[in-house]
Protein backbone atom coordinates (compact mmCIF):
# COMPACT_ATOMS: atom_id res chain seq x y z
CA UNK A 1 0.00 0.00 0.00
CA UNK A 2 1.57 3.80 -0.71
CA UNK A 3 1.62 5.30 2.54
CA UNK A 4 1.00 9.58 2.08
CA UNK A 5 3.32 10.41 4.31
CA UNK A 6 6.77 8.34 5.29
CA UNK A 7 8.59 9.61 8.73
CA UNK A 8 12.05 8.59 9.22
CA UNK A 9 13.02 8.67 12.86
CA UNK A 10 10.79 8.49 15.87
CA UNK A 11 11.78 10.98 18.39
CA UNK A 12 9.82 13.97 19.51
CA UNK A 13 9.68 15.19 16.58
CA UNK A 14 9.02 12.31 14.39
CA UNK A 15 6.17 11.73 17.04
CA UNK A 16 4.70 14.66 16.74
CA UNK A 17 4.24 14.76 12.74
CA UNK A 18 3.13 11.54 12.54
CA UNK A 19 0.52 12.41 16.04
CA UNK A 20 -0.18 15.61 13.75
CA UNK A 21 -0.81 13.70 10.76
CA UNK A 22 -2.88 10.69 11.59
CA UNK A 23 -5.47 13.19 13.80
CA UNK A 24 -5.94 14.75 10.43
CA UNK A 25 -6.63 11.12 8.72
CA UNK A 26 -3.15 11.16 6.98
CA UNK A 27 -2.21 7.31 6.23
CA UNK A 28 1.59 8.01 8.33
CA UNK A 29 4.33 5.24 8.49
CA UNK A 30 7.18 5.86 11.24
CA UNK A 31 9.77 4.31 11.67
CA UNK A 32 12.84 3.77 13.48
CA UNK A 33 16.18 2.27 12.97
CA UNK A 34 17.29 1.68 16.38
CA UNK A 35 15.37 -1.34 18.25
CA UNK A 36 13.77 -0.24 20.78
CA UNK A 37 12.70 3.14 22.20
CA UNK A 38 15.28 5.59 23.68
CA UNK A 39 15.64 5.52 27.43
CA UNK A 40 16.85 8.18 29.16
CA UNK A 41 16.07 11.75 30.52
CA UNK A 42 18.22 13.93 27.41
CA UNK A 43 15.74 17.00 26.37
CA UNK A 44 13.82 17.06 29.78
CA UNK A 45 13.05 20.85 29.43
CA UNK A 46 9.54 21.31 27.80
CA UNK A 47 8.85 24.91 27.12
CA UNK A 48 5.37 26.86 27.36
CA UNK A 49 5.25 27.04 23.76
CA UNK A 50 5.96 23.64 23.68
CA UNK A 51 3.49 22.85 25.96
CA UNK A 52 0.69 24.78 24.33
CA UNK A 53 1.57 22.37 21.30
CA UNK A 54 1.20 19.28 23.45
CA UNK A 55 -2.25 21.11 24.90
CA UNK A 56 -3.48 21.09 21.06
CA UNK A 57 -2.28 17.13 20.36
CA UNK A 58 -4.32 16.20 23.47
CA UNK A 59 -0.89 14.82 25.73
CA UNK A 60 -0.45 17.93 27.88
CA UNK A 61 -2.75 16.76 30.78
CA UNK A 62 -0.57 13.47 30.72
CA UNK A 63 2.93 15.75 30.43
CA UNK A 64 1.88 17.81 33.36
CA UNK A 65 1.03 14.77 35.63
CA UNK A 66 3.87 13.24 34.51
CA UNK A 67 6.35 15.67 35.16
CA UNK A 68 6.99 18.61 37.86
CA UNK A 69 8.29 22.21 38.04
CA UNK A 70 11.89 23.69 37.64
CA UNK A 71 13.44 22.96 41.08
CA UNK A 72 15.42 25.60 43.44
CA UNK A 73 18.89 24.75 43.04
CA UNK A 74 20.60 24.25 45.50
CA UNK A 75 24.22 26.21 45.66
CA UNK A 76 27.56 24.73 46.64
CA UNK A 77 30.69 26.27 46.30
CA UNK A 78 34.35 24.47 47.40
CA UNK A 79 32.07 21.46 49.06
CA UNK A 80 30.18 24.42 51.28
CA UNK A 81 26.29 25.14 50.75
CA UNK A 82 25.71 29.24 49.93
CA UNK A 83 22.54 29.24 49.49
CA UNK A 84 19.86 28.58 46.97
CA UNK A 85 19.40 30.09 43.07
CA UNK A 86 16.28 29.69 40.65
CA UNK A 87 17.53 29.21 36.58
CA UNK A 88 13.99 31.41 36.08
CA UNK A 89 12.03 33.09 38.33
CA UNK A 90 8.81 31.39 38.52
CA UNK A 91 5.45 33.39 36.60
CA UNK A 92 1.70 33.42 37.11
CA UNK A 93 -0.60 31.83 34.86
CA UNK A 94 -2.53 34.80 32.59
CA UNK A 95 -5.29 34.43 30.42
CA UNK A 96 -3.35 34.34 27.32
CA UNK A 97 -0.50 32.35 28.45
CA UNK A 98 -2.15 29.46 30.58
CA UNK A 99 1.64 27.31 30.27
CA UNK A 100 4.02 30.42 31.43
CA UNK A 101 6.68 28.14 33.09
CA UNK A 102 9.04 25.82 31.75
CA UNK A 103 8.02 22.11 32.70
CA UNK A 104 10.85 19.24 33.50
CA UNK A 105 10.26 15.50 32.39
CA UNK A 106 12.86 13.46 30.63
CA UNK A 107 12.64 12.36 26.98
CA UNK A 108 12.30 9.33 27.33
CA UNK A 109 9.15 9.78 29.65
CA UNK A 110 7.58 12.72 26.39
CA UNK A 111 8.48 10.31 23.92
CA UNK A 112 6.14 7.25 25.81
CA UNK A 113 3.38 9.49 26.27
CA UNK A 114 3.57 10.75 22.83
CA UNK A 115 3.62 7.09 21.56
CA UNK A 116 0.42 6.35 23.40
CA UNK A 117 -1.94 8.86 21.97
CA UNK A 118 -0.30 8.31 18.59
CA UNK A 119 -1.26 4.47 19.14
CA UNK A 120 -4.86 5.82 19.65
CA UNK A 121 -5.13 7.00 16.39
CA UNK A 122 -3.82 3.43 15.32
CA UNK A 123 -0.43 3.92 14.32
CA UNK A 124 2.81 1.98 15.61
CA UNK A 125 6.26 2.91 15.66
CA UNK A 126 8.44 0.60 13.82
CA UNK A 127 11.69 0.01 15.81
CA UNK A 128 14.48 -1.71 14.04
CA UNK A 129 13.57 -0.53 10.63
CA UNK A 130 15.77 2.04 8.86
CA UNK A 131 15.90 4.35 5.98
CA UNK A 132 18.66 3.15 3.80
CA UNK A 133 17.94 5.10 0.26
CA UNK A 134 15.07 6.87 -1.70
CA UNK A 135 14.56 8.55 -4.72
CA UNK A 136 11.80 11.24 -5.88
CA UNK A 137 10.19 12.02 -8.33
CA UNK A 138 7.39 14.35 -9.40
CA UNK A 139 4.65 12.07 -7.64
CA UNK A 140 6.42 11.10 -5.02
CA UNK A 141 9.08 9.33 -2.98
CA UNK A 142 10.24 5.89 -3.40
CA UNK A 143 12.45 4.24 -0.19
CA UNK A 144 13.94 1.20 0.55
CA UNK A 145 14.11 0.05 4.32
CA UNK A 146 15.74 -2.47 6.33
CA UNK A 147 14.68 -4.60 8.95
CA UNK A 148 17.49 -7.16 9.65
CA UNK A 149 18.61 -8.54 6.83
CA UNK A 150 15.29 -7.48 5.00
CA UNK A 151 15.07 -4.95 2.59
CA UNK A 152 11.41 -3.89 1.87
CA UNK A 153 10.42 -0.59 -0.60
CA UNK A 154 7.97 1.70 -0.34
CA UNK A 155 5.64 4.34 -1.89
CA UNK A 156 4.93 7.80 -0.30
CA UNK A 157 4.03 11.23 -1.56
CA UNK A 158 6.53 12.43 0.89
CA UNK A 159 9.22 12.24 3.47
CA UNK A 160 10.00 13.46 5.98
CA UNK A 161 13.60 13.26 7.89
CA UNK A 162 13.32 13.60 12.21
CA UNK A 163 16.09 11.10 11.81
CA UNK A 164 18.86 12.54 14.00
CA UNK A 165 21.97 14.77 13.73
CA UNK A 166 23.40 11.82 11.75
CA UNK A 167 20.54 11.82 9.29
CA UNK A 168 20.26 9.71 6.88
CA UNK A 169 18.50 11.24 4.94
CA UNK A 170 19.48 14.56 5.30
CA UNK A 171 22.68 12.86 3.86
CA UNK A 172 21.81 11.27 1.07
CA UNK A 173 20.25 14.97 -0.34
CA UNK A 174 23.80 16.17 0.32
CA UNK A 175 22.56 18.74 1.94
CA UNK A 176 25.44 21.04 3.71
CA UNK A 177 25.24 20.86 7.52
CA UNK A 178 27.19 24.29 8.06
CA UNK A 179 28.26 25.27 11.50
CA UNK A 180 30.88 23.89 13.91
CA UNK A 181 32.58 21.13 16.33
CA UNK A 182 34.54 21.82 18.78
CA UNK A 183 36.28 18.92 20.37
CA UNK A 184 37.79 21.60 22.95
CA UNK A 185 34.82 21.25 25.13
CA UNK A 186 32.90 18.34 26.50
CA UNK A 187 30.30 17.66 28.24
CA UNK A 188 29.10 14.63 30.53
CA UNK A 189 25.38 13.96 30.20
CA UNK A 190 23.80 10.76 32.40
CA UNK A 191 20.90 9.58 34.68
CA UNK A 192 21.94 8.13 38.25
CA UNK A 193 20.65 8.25 41.79
CA UNK A 194 21.51 10.06 44.73
CA UNK A 195 19.70 8.40 47.21
CA UNK A 196 21.24 10.87 50.35
CA UNK A 197 20.02 14.23 48.43
CA UNK A 198 16.68 15.66 48.66
CA UNK A 199 14.99 14.72 45.26
CA UNK A 200 12.73 18.31 46.06
CA UNK A 201 15.84 20.04 44.65
CA UNK A 202 18.55 20.51 42.24
CA UNK A 203 22.30 21.28 43.21
CA UNK A 204 25.05 22.79 41.46
CA UNK A 205 28.84 22.14 43.01
CA UNK A 206 31.38 24.62 41.91
CA UNK A 207 34.37 26.16 42.68
CA UNK A 208 33.32 29.87 42.99
CA UNK A 209 30.02 31.49 41.26
CA UNK A 210 32.36 32.71 38.63
CA UNK A 211 33.76 29.09 37.84
CA UNK A 212 30.71 26.88 36.77
CA UNK A 213 32.83 24.75 34.16
CA UNK A 214 34.63 23.59 37.45
CA UNK A 215 31.85 21.47 38.74
CA UNK A 216 28.40 19.84 38.11
CA UNK A 217 25.01 19.94 38.24
CA UNK A 218 22.19 17.61 38.96
CA UNK A 219 18.75 17.69 38.55
CA UNK A 220 15.92 16.00 39.82
CA UNK A 221 14.01 13.82 37.41
CA UNK A 222 10.39 13.14 38.20
CA UNK A 223 9.11 10.02 39.47
CA UNK A 224 11.88 7.70 40.80
CA UNK A 225 14.95 9.16 42.93
CA UNK A 226 16.64 9.96 39.76
CA UNK A 227 19.13 13.08 38.80
CA UNK A 228 20.00 14.35 35.55
CA UNK A 229 23.96 14.61 35.96
CA UNK A 230 25.83 17.28 34.13
CA UNK A 231 29.42 18.26 34.19
CA UNK A 232 32.35 19.25 31.59
CA UNK A 233 34.45 16.34 30.67
CA UNK A 234 38.31 17.50 30.68
CA UNK A 235 40.22 14.51 29.98
CA UNK A 236 39.25 11.17 28.21
CA UNK A 237 38.57 9.32 30.59
CA UNK A 238 35.83 6.35 29.74
CA UNK A 239 31.66 7.94 30.36
CA UNK A 240 30.87 5.34 33.12
CA UNK A 241 29.60 5.72 37.12
CA UNK A 242 33.18 5.65 38.32
CA UNK A 243 34.05 8.96 36.32
CA UNK A 244 31.18 10.44 37.38
CA UNK A 245 31.87 9.22 41.34
CA UNK A 246 35.49 10.93 40.46
CA UNK A 247 33.41 14.43 39.62
CA UNK A 248 31.39 13.57 42.48
CA UNK A 249 34.31 13.34 44.99
CA UNK A 250 36.15 15.80 43.72
CA UNK A 251 33.45 19.05 43.57
CA UNK A 252 30.51 17.44 46.24
CA UNK A 253 30.00 18.26 49.79
CA UNK A 254 32.35 17.93 52.28
CA UNK A 255 29.83 15.37 53.89
CA UNK A 256 30.23 13.21 50.47
CA UNK A 257 28.07 12.16 47.93
CA UNK A 258 27.57 8.29 46.84
CA UNK A 259 26.38 7.85 43.15
CA UNK A 260 24.56 4.71 41.65
CA UNK A 261 22.28 3.25 39.24
CA UNK A 262 23.55 4.63 36.26
CA UNK A 263 20.75 4.01 33.27
CA UNK A 264 22.17 6.24 30.83
CA UNK A 265 25.34 8.25 30.04
CA UNK A 266 26.78 10.50 26.63
CA UNK A 267 29.59 12.57 26.03
CA UNK A 268 28.84 15.86 24.49
CA UNK A 269 30.56 17.90 22.39
CA UNK A 270 29.26 21.52 20.96
CA UNK A 271 28.20 20.22 17.10
CA UNK A 272 26.15 23.56 16.51
CA UNK A 273 25.24 23.01 12.92
CA UNK A 274 21.99 24.13 10.47
CA UNK A 275 21.32 22.47 7.46
CA UNK A 276 21.81 24.13 4.69
CA UNK A 277 17.72 23.91 3.65
CA UNK A 278 14.81 21.93 5.04
CA UNK A 279 13.42 20.98 1.91
CA UNK A 280 14.40 19.38 -1.16
CA UNK A 281 11.00 18.65 -3.10
CA UNK A 282 9.09 16.03 -1.50
CA UNK A 283 11.57 15.60 1.42
CA UNK A 284 11.79 18.06 4.74
CA UNK A 285 14.11 18.05 6.72
CA UNK A 286 13.04 18.62 10.91
CA UNK A 287 14.39 18.53 14.09
CA UNK A 288 17.99 17.69 15.02
CA UNK A 289 18.31 16.62 11.37
CA UNK A 290 17.51 19.72 10.22
CA UNK A 291 19.52 21.63 13.60
CA UNK A 292 21.38 20.32 16.43
CA UNK A 293 21.48 22.74 19.85
CA UNK A 294 24.03 22.64 22.76
CA UNK A 295 21.94 21.65 25.81
CA UNK A 296 22.33 24.87 27.38
CA UNK A 297 18.66 26.58 27.61
CA UNK A 298 17.24 23.61 26.60
CA UNK A 299 15.54 24.78 22.95
CA UNK A 300 16.40 21.50 21.09
CA UNK A 301 13.40 19.05 21.67
CA UNK A 302 11.19 21.78 21.70
CA UNK A 303 12.64 23.57 18.44
CA UNK A 304 12.18 20.23 17.04
CA UNK A 305 8.49 19.68 18.07
CA UNK A 306 7.65 22.84 17.12
CA UNK A 307 9.31 21.74 13.59
CA UNK A 308 7.00 19.18 12.96
CA UNK A 309 3.79 21.19 14.45
CA UNK A 310 4.34 23.95 11.74
CA UNK A 311 4.95 21.09 9.18
CA UNK A 312 1.91 18.63 9.99
CA UNK A 313 -0.84 20.90 8.56
CA UNK A 314 1.16 22.09 5.61
CA UNK A 315 1.07 18.42 4.64
CA UNK A 316 -2.00 17.79 4.89
CA UNK A 317 -2.93 21.19 3.38
CA UNK A 318 -0.73 19.52 0.14
CA UNK A 319 -2.18 16.31 0.40
CA UNK A 320 -5.74 17.90 -0.13
CA UNK A 321 -4.81 19.84 -2.79
CA UNK A 322 -3.22 22.72 -1.38
CA UNK A 323 0.29 23.29 -1.71
CA UNK A 324 0.63 26.91 -1.26
CA UNK A 325 1.46 26.35 2.76
CA UNK A 326 3.82 23.61 2.15
CA UNK A 327 6.32 26.18 0.55
CA UNK A 328 6.23 28.37 3.82
CA UNK A 329 7.62 25.23 5.88
CA UNK A 330 11.40 25.86 5.43
CA UNK A 331 11.37 29.98 5.25
CA UNK A 332 9.30 30.43 8.44
CA UNK A 333 11.25 27.31 10.31
CA UNK A 334 14.74 27.68 9.27
CA UNK A 335 14.40 31.27 9.98
CA UNK A 336 13.51 30.50 14.10
CA UNK A 337 15.21 28.31 13.93
CA UNK A 338 18.80 29.99 13.18
CA UNK A 339 17.04 32.66 15.49
CA UNK A 340 17.21 29.49 18.64
CA UNK A 341 20.80 27.83 17.81
CA UNK A 342 22.23 31.57 18.45
CA UNK A 343 20.38 31.75 21.67
CA UNK A 344 21.85 28.35 22.89
CA UNK A 345 24.93 28.93 21.45
CA UNK A 346 24.96 32.27 23.46
CA UNK A 347 24.17 30.59 27.32
CA UNK A 348 26.69 28.09 26.27
CA UNK A 349 29.38 30.55 25.65
CA UNK A 350 28.54 32.52 29.07
CA UNK A 351 28.99 28.94 30.48
CA UNK A 352 32.38 28.50 28.82
CA UNK A 353 33.34 31.89 30.41
CA UNK A 354 32.31 31.89 33.54
CA UNK A 355 29.82 34.31 33.55
CA UNK A 356 27.90 34.12 36.63
CA UNK A 357 24.53 35.10 34.31
CA UNK A 358 25.27 31.22 32.69
CA UNK A 359 22.54 29.59 34.49
CA UNK A 360 19.89 31.89 34.39
CA UNK A 361 17.43 31.22 31.79
CA UNK A 362 15.24 34.48 30.73
CA UNK A 363 11.52 34.71 29.37
CA UNK A 364 13.37 34.34 26.05
CA UNK A 365 13.69 30.29 25.83
CA UNK A 366 10.28 29.65 26.93
CA UNK A 367 9.81 30.18 22.77
CA UNK A 368 6.53 32.16 23.41
CA UNK A 369 7.62 35.15 21.13
CA UNK A 370 8.02 33.02 18.31
CA UNK A 371 6.43 34.57 15.21
CA UNK A 372 6.47 34.09 11.53
CA UNK A 373 5.42 37.50 10.64
CA UNK A 374 6.90 39.47 7.86
CA UNK A 375 10.24 41.81 8.68
CA UNK A 376 8.46 44.59 7.33
CA UNK A 377 5.63 43.97 9.90
CA UNK A 378 4.98 46.20 12.94
CA UNK A 379 2.77 46.70 15.21
CA UNK A 380 0.83 44.47 18.16
CA UNK A 381 -0.11 40.95 16.90
CA UNK A 382 -0.19 41.09 13.13
CA UNK A 383 0.26 37.97 10.48
CA UNK A 384 2.65 34.99 11.76
CA UNK A 385 2.06 36.16 15.71
CA UNK A 386 1.16 33.56 18.50
CA UNK A 387 -2.22 33.41 18.91
CA UNK A 388 -3.05 34.01 22.85
CA UNK A 389 -5.32 32.30 24.91
CA UNK A 390 -8.36 33.66 26.69
CA UNK A 391 -11.56 32.73 28.88
CA UNK A 392 -14.64 33.44 27.18
CA UNK A 393 -17.89 32.48 28.13
CA UNK A 394 -21.07 31.06 26.54
CA UNK A 395 -24.89 32.12 26.85
CA UNK A 396 -25.30 29.66 30.62
CA UNK A 397 -22.02 31.47 32.15
CA UNK A 398 -19.88 28.53 30.76
CA UNK A 399 -15.99 29.28 30.96
CA UNK A 400 -14.58 28.05 27.29
CA UNK A 401 -11.34 28.85 26.24
CA UNK A 402 -10.19 29.61 23.06
CA UNK A 403 -7.19 27.15 23.33
CA UNK A 404 -10.22 24.65 23.74
CA UNK A 405 -11.46 26.20 20.30
CA UNK A 406 -8.40 26.40 18.37
CA UNK A 407 -8.03 22.39 19.86
CA UNK A 408 -7.51 20.06 16.46
CA UNK A 409 -6.46 19.95 13.10
CA UNK A 410 -8.99 23.05 11.97
CA UNK A 411 -8.33 26.72 11.22
CA UNK A 412 -10.23 29.45 13.67
CA UNK A 413 -11.69 32.17 12.49
CA UNK A 414 -12.64 34.74 14.98
CA UNK A 415 -14.99 37.61 14.83
CA UNK A 416 -14.96 40.25 17.16
CA UNK A 417 -18.24 42.03 17.56
CA UNK A 418 -18.88 41.79 14.01
CA UNK A 419 -20.92 44.49 12.14
CA UNK A 420 -22.86 44.33 8.73
CA UNK A 421 -20.20 43.90 6.03
CA UNK A 422 -17.46 42.62 8.40
CA UNK A 423 -14.56 42.23 6.71
CA UNK A 424 -14.25 38.50 6.47
CA UNK A 425 -13.56 37.02 2.85
CA UNK A 426 -16.20 34.90 1.94
CA UNK A 427 -12.83 32.45 0.68
CA UNK A 428 -11.66 32.55 4.91
CA UNK A 429 -15.40 31.51 5.60
CA UNK A 430 -15.27 28.84 3.15
CA UNK A 431 -12.24 27.23 4.47
CA UNK A 432 -12.96 22.77 4.81
CA UNK A 433 -13.61 22.40 8.07
CA UNK A 434 -13.26 26.25 9.57
CA UNK A 435 -14.65 26.96 12.95
CA UNK A 436 -15.93 30.28 13.06
CA UNK A 437 -16.04 32.09 16.44
CA UNK A 438 -18.10 35.42 17.23
CA UNK A 439 -16.76 37.53 20.39
CA UNK A 440 -18.90 39.79 21.87
CA UNK A 441 -18.55 42.11 24.92
CA UNK A 442 -20.58 41.79 28.00
CA UNK A 443 -24.18 43.32 27.14
CA UNK A 444 -23.76 43.29 23.74
CA UNK A 445 -26.09 41.45 22.10
CA UNK A 446 -24.87 38.67 18.94
CA UNK A 447 -27.69 38.95 16.83
CA UNK A 448 -27.63 34.89 16.08
CA UNK A 449 -30.02 32.14 17.34
CA UNK A 450 -29.01 29.79 19.11
CA UNK A 451 -29.84 27.50 15.47
CA UNK A 452 -26.60 29.12 13.77
CA UNK A 453 -23.58 26.83 12.83
CA UNK A 454 -21.66 29.83 14.35
CA UNK A 455 -19.80 29.71 17.73
CA UNK A 456 -21.09 32.58 19.80
CA UNK A 457 -19.13 33.28 23.25
CA UNK A 458 -18.70 37.06 25.30
CA UNK A 459 -15.63 38.10 26.69
CA UNK A 460 -16.75 38.79 29.93
CA UNK A 461 -13.60 40.32 31.28
CA UNK A 462 -12.10 42.17 28.04
CA UNK A 463 -9.31 39.71 27.96
CA UNK A 464 -9.88 38.32 24.38
CA UNK A 465 -10.16 41.79 22.39
CA UNK A 466 -6.88 43.43 24.76
CA UNK A 467 -5.17 40.24 23.83
CA UNK A 468 -6.00 40.61 20.21
CA UNK A 469 -5.69 44.30 20.05
CA UNK A 470 -9.21 43.79 18.24
CA UNK A 471 -11.84 46.52 18.38
CA UNK A 472 -14.94 45.90 16.72
CA UNK A 473 -15.08 44.93 13.35
CA UNK A 474 -11.70 42.89 13.67
CA UNK A 475 -11.87 39.57 11.70
CA UNK A 476 -8.78 37.29 12.39
CA UNK A 477 -7.94 33.95 10.89
CA UNK A 478 -5.87 31.35 13.14
CA UNK A 479 -3.77 28.69 11.58
CA UNK A 480 -3.85 25.38 12.35
CA UNK A 481 -0.65 25.18 14.35
CA UNK A 482 -1.88 28.53 16.90
CA UNK A 483 -0.57 31.23 14.49
CA UNK A 484 -2.26 34.02 12.81
CA UNK A 485 -2.47 33.66 9.22
CA UNK A 486 -4.78 37.32 8.19
CA UNK A 487 -6.31 40.15 10.10
CA UNK A 488 -9.10 42.42 8.60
Amino acid sequence: MSEQVLIAGAGPTGLTLALDLARRGVHVRLVDRADSPFQGSRGDGIQPRTLEVFDDLGVVDAVLAAGREVPVMHAYFAGTFVGERRMAEPVEPTPDVPYPNTWVLGQSDTEAILRARLAELGVTVEFATALVDFTQDEAGVTATLQHGDTSETVRARYLAGADGGASTVRKRLGIAFEGSTDDSIKMLLGDVRADSLDHEYGYWFAAAADQPMTGFALSPLPGARRFQFAAPLTDDRFPDLATLQELADRHGPGTGLALSDLSWITVWRPNIRLAERFRDGRVFLAGDAAHVHPPTGGQGLNTGVQDAYNLGWKLAAALGGDSAPLDTYEPERRTVAARILGLSTELLDKLVDGDEDAMHRGPETRQLAITYRSPADEGPLVAGDRAPDATLHDDTGRPIRLFDLFRGPHATLLRFAPKPGSPATDAAIDQPGLRTVEIHRVGAPSGRSVETAFTTLVDTDGHAFTAYAATSGTDILIRPDGHLAHRW
